[in-house]
């Protein structure tokens, strides 16, 4: 049985506007109606596999749930890294939760923001990589580039290897993100494959490995798992345990100093989707070479990509040529594509002006559903919110505001102090400054309310929490 390891802790800042702190491209759709990280989940179950185990950071573990579920997928266990700190205390993290039952288990690696369009294909290259990461090998898999690529990083192959082979090859070293010059010459020689940071061994050999060229990180990792409290079915790592593992990724930590490495080639499509021209070219551009998302229109452009990620939101371009536009409610971006790679740089500007879109989406998810402000003002705010069928949230009160709430759709039960009613379409209940209450689905379809609140102050950390079914403080 292999255990696929999905990591999913990534923030994806090239992807930027669509892609955000608060909510990374591996949970937005952005090929199509699932996201990144329910068509990992897919491709990763099934006959043969053992149910996933999910590596992510608290702010996305209800996200993960909630998403698994519509996909009618269910985790092994879901690890949760109290900070981020890269994927080399990740893997381990998962290594030693599995050695716990099976140490020869097989591990698949792979972050959940990949698209491998041909499912059946890399399955049967995983097939092929088993014997070796049986033996005890470290199996890494490298992509067939199709182009002098300078966002990825390389994986050369010892003298001798076939880089068109279907079995395991022979490594020779991993090579870091190239420039135009030498992508085009590693090209060239067909003697390099692309990192996909997609990895396959057992458990035992990889902890081995850490113990052999990371044994500080080995103890940490193990001290923090050994440490882990059960939360809502969710695996809390320790965090002062965590905190001493060094934030690394695998290549650095283990794979560049081991010497029992391998390297599967694979050929039939992949992408990181690391920018928006990645987005452009895995989306099939038409002849041409234009994608435009539903609400987006190309006039006489040649080589763009237009994507109006708001309903209601109309993204029109005239005359473009080689441009990436993307327009959401808050924010545009506009880029020649050749520059797709910068937009990270985007993200640290806003973050310099202290401006809320640099890391958060005009909607705010969270365990119970989402919401989304319509319209600020000095004393008042107005909010779109949308409850899950069987949420609820948490029994509170507010120092600064009062609220009054309009059902649109569905049927609220309200707790107001004292008082539990039910409130449907096109009633209303009104909330005073400081009284206790709640606000629950009880209905099998979502529910949708408006909510107007007047006060002196808004911020989320107005909250003082009695219950809580999510066991948020």
């Amino acid at each position: 049985m292999m255990h696929a390891i999905l990591l999913c802790g990534g923030s994806g800042t090239r992807l930027w506007p669509l892609s955000r702190k608060c909510y990374p491209k591996q949970f937005a759709k952005l090929m199509g109606d699932e996201s990144l990280f329910q068509i990992s989940a897919k491709r990763l179950t099934g006959p043969g596999f053992a149910p996933p185990i999910v590596v992510t950071g608290d702010p996305f573990r209800f996200i993960v749930t909630e998403q698994l579920a519509q996909v009618e997928r269910a985790a092994q266990a879901i690890l949760i890294e109290p900070e981020g700190r890269n994927t080399a205390p990740a893997i381990l993290a998962a290594a030693l939760y599995i050695a716990r039952t099976d140490a020869q288990a097989l591990m698949l690696v792979a972050p959940s923001d990949h698209v491998i369009p041909d499912c059946d294909a890399f399955a049967q290259t995983v097939q092929a990589a088993v014997p070796r990461a049986q033996a005890g090998d470290l199996v890494t898999f490298g992509i067939t580039p199709t182009r002098a690529e300078t966002g990825y990083g390389y994986l050369e192959l010892a003298e001798g290897a076939n880089a068109s082979a279907q079995t395991p090859q022979p490594l020779a070293r991993f090579v870091e993100k190239p420039d135009r010059a030498q992508a085009q010459g590693m090209l060239q020689t067909g003697n390099f494959l692309w990192n996909a940071g997609i990895f396959l061994f057992t458990a035992q050999a990889i902890i081995a490995a850490y113990q052999t060229h990371a044994p500080e990180m080995l103890d940490a990792v193990r001290a923090s798992l050994d440490g882990a409290t059960s939360d809502l079915g969710l695996t809390r790592l320790a965090p002062e345990a965590w905190g001493q593992a060094d934030d690394i990724s695998i290549d650095y930590a283990i794979m560049e100093k081991a010497d029992n490495l391998a390297v599967m080639p694979f050929a039939a499509g992949w992408s990181d989707l690391g920018g928006w021209d990645a987005v452009w070219l895995e989306s099939g551009p038409d002849a041409a070479g234009n994608v435009c998302s539903d609400n987006a229109t190309a006039i006489d452009c040649a080589g763009t990509l237009l994507r109006s990620e708001t309903d209601g939101l109309q993204l029109v371009g005239i005359g473009l040529d080689n441009i990436i536009a993307v327009a959401m409610g808050d924010a545009v971006l506009v880029a020649d594509k050749s520059q797709a790679q910068r937009v990270k740089e985007a993200v640290d500007a806003l973050k310099q002006r202290d401006a809320s879109q640099a890391v958060q989406l005009p909607r705010d998810y969270r365990p119970w559903g989402w919401y989304e402000s319509l319209v600020i003002g000095g004393r008042f705010q107005v909010k779109r919110i949308v409850v899950n069928p069987g949420a609820a949230l948490s029994l509170q009160s507010h120092h600064h505001r009062s609220e009054h709430w309009i059902v649109v759709e569905g049927t609220a039960k309200v707790t107001v102090d004292d008082t539990v009613k039910l409130i449907s379409e096109n009633q209303s209940v009104y909330i005073p400054l400081g009284s206790v209450h709640r606000m629950e689905n009880p209905g099998k379809l979502p529910m949708v309310l408006i909510e107007v609140q007047t006060g002196s102050y808004f911020g989320e950390d107005d909250i003082i929490r009695y219950e809580d079914i999510y066991a948020r403080g």
